[in-house]
């Protein structure tokens, strides 16, 4: 294995944080800003690029670059256990969701995921970037042109919003999902959209224009409340007046316009 070994545990329910257990010397990298508490003998280090075993400057420009066109930080931050016993160090997703265990020596070395929901991993794996091959894919699809491609043979950690469904797809097995519910898959999934079509349904139905089409064989996971769809929500109470706010109707205001 190219990749360090780590050990784990994931605590809570919807708000998780997972603590990866280092031995000496052992270092797990991390996402800025995901880190919640460690025990003593845990050195941390700001690194530039993506974390992987990629060596001197131009290699770690490329990642560097790599991660600048997934809307990341240019850095990247490790924790390795200088003791000489074991310790703790944990991080928690920015919010309320599910973490991801992924073991990518399980999915062929590749997992390809949302921007945005990587936590942590072992040292030495790599996040990339995936480009989407097809033009309406790209332009439609809620996630651009590019996704996050997680490589090696270690364990790394993805975070999502509310719930997580797995589905796994055999050979031909088509799935049709909400373009932003997308978490990740691995690599022998095929991914496209499709228009939803119909006049009603495109001005009145409320589920945007297109669906994402994964086609199997291979895995999926799937978020029940992406943070795009949370925000909005956020954003429409936030700047608009509730009519019970002042008035004499009181919740009668709701059942009046619809809330």
């Amino acid at each position: 294995m190219n990749n360090h070994e780590i050990d784990y545990k994931i605590f809570g329910e919807e708000l998780q944080y997972v603590e990866i257990e280092l031995d000496p010397q052992e270092t797990v990298i991390a996402e800025p800003g995901s880190f919640m508490m460690m025990t003593e003998g845990i050195d941390m280090q700001t690194m530039f690029g993506d974390g992987s075993n990629q060596g001197g400057l131009m290699g770690k420009l490329f990642t560097a670059g790599k991660r600048l066109l997934t809307g990341e930080s240019l850095f990247m931050t490790s924790y390795t256990n200088n003791s000489q016993q074991k310790r703790q160090i944990s991080f928690a997703a920015p919010f309320t969701g599910k973490i991801i265990p992924l073991d990518l020596s399980q999915y062929q070395g590749k997992i390809i995921c949302q921007k945005d929901s990587f936590l942590c991993a072992a040292k030495g794996v790599s996040i990339g970037i995936e480009f989407q091959r097809k033009l309406g894919t790209g332009l439609f699809g809620g996630e651009g042109f590019i996704m996050q491609k997680l490589e090696g043979d270690g364990m790394c950690f993805v975070h999502s919003g509310g719930y997580v469904a797995e589905k796994t797809l055999q050979a031909g097995e088509i799935l049709k999902i909400d373009t932003g519910c997308i978490v990740a898959f691995t690599s022998g999934v095929d991914y496209d959209i499709q228009f939803i079509g119909g006049i009603k349904n495109t001005i009145f139905g409320g589920e945007g224009l297109f669906y994402a089409v994964l086609k199997g064989p291979g895995k999926v996971w799937i978020q029940s409340l992406p943070i795009s769809r949370l925000a909005g929500r956020i954003l429409q109470y936030g700047t608009t007046t509730k009519r019970e706010e002042g008035s004499l109707l009181g919740g009668i205001g709701n059942l009046l316009d619809g809330n």
